[in-house]
């Protein structure tokens, strides 16, 4: 029996992601006997509450993927998201008027991450102070391997997450000694920019800056 649309697709994408994952989502987990449900492990960007933070994501696709946009899930606490819930973006199952075939899953992750670090109010969102959110992501490696499941999808939670880790750029402190003279207002702006920069490049690449 032929392979049905989808099922090449999402092989085909699979292939991609793990050649090449994009910053700050370094691994996937696809049982290939259900190519339609996809697990991601995403790391909290640098400068941001959810620095230190590793959270597990959940993409289901339809059968009629490409053609049709996938149903995201967050599955870590994280103060964003609520857990195990449809969430409502313009790349997801609510919004099909919006979707484009031409988007894959490294487009979507990315798309995922960048709603993360807003704070737009929609189905699925929540919102919690900074200080909540950090909290909770210093308790997200624990909570995760606490999940039996998410610990063998992904058992770099266990000790090996260094290894897989989008490495933190330098700061202004070990920069030239000139910028020990700069503003301490613009010398933070200088350090965020810093610290974001993979993953804005990534989103300008995808079209998502």
């Amino acid at each position: 029996m032929p392979k049905k649309p989808s099922t090449v697709r999402l092989q085909k994408e699979l292939k991609q992601y793990v050649a090449d994952p994009p910053p700050f989502i370094p691994r996937v987990h696809v049982d290939e006997k259900n190519m339609l449900e996809w697990h991601l492990l995403m790391q909290g960007p640098f400068g941001t509450p959810f620095e230190g933070g590793w959270y597990v994501a959940k993409i289901k696709f339809p059968e009629q993927y490409p053609f049709k946009p996938p149903d995201l899930y967050m599955c870590t606490p994280n103060g964003r998201f609520e857990t195990g819930k449809k969430l409502c973006m313009s790349m997801s199952s609510f919004h099909p008027e919006t979707w484009n075939p031409a988007w894959n899953v490294a487009k979507v992750a990315l798309g995922m991450l960048s709603f993360l670090l807003e704070d737009e109010l929609t189905t699925g969102a929540i919102r919690t102070s900074d200080d909540e959110k950090r909290d909770l992501a210093a308790k997200s490696v624990q909570w995760n391997l606490a999940h039996g499941a998410f610990k063998r999808m992904f058992p770099e939670l266990d000790g090996g997450l260094d290894a897989i880790a989008e490495a933190k750029p330098p700061t202004a402190a070990s920069d030239d000694a000139t910028d020990a003279d700069a503003d301490g207002s613009e010398k933070k702006k200088a350090d965020d920019a810093r610290e974001d920069a993979p993953l804005a490049g990534a989103m300008r690449g995808l079209g998502l800056d």
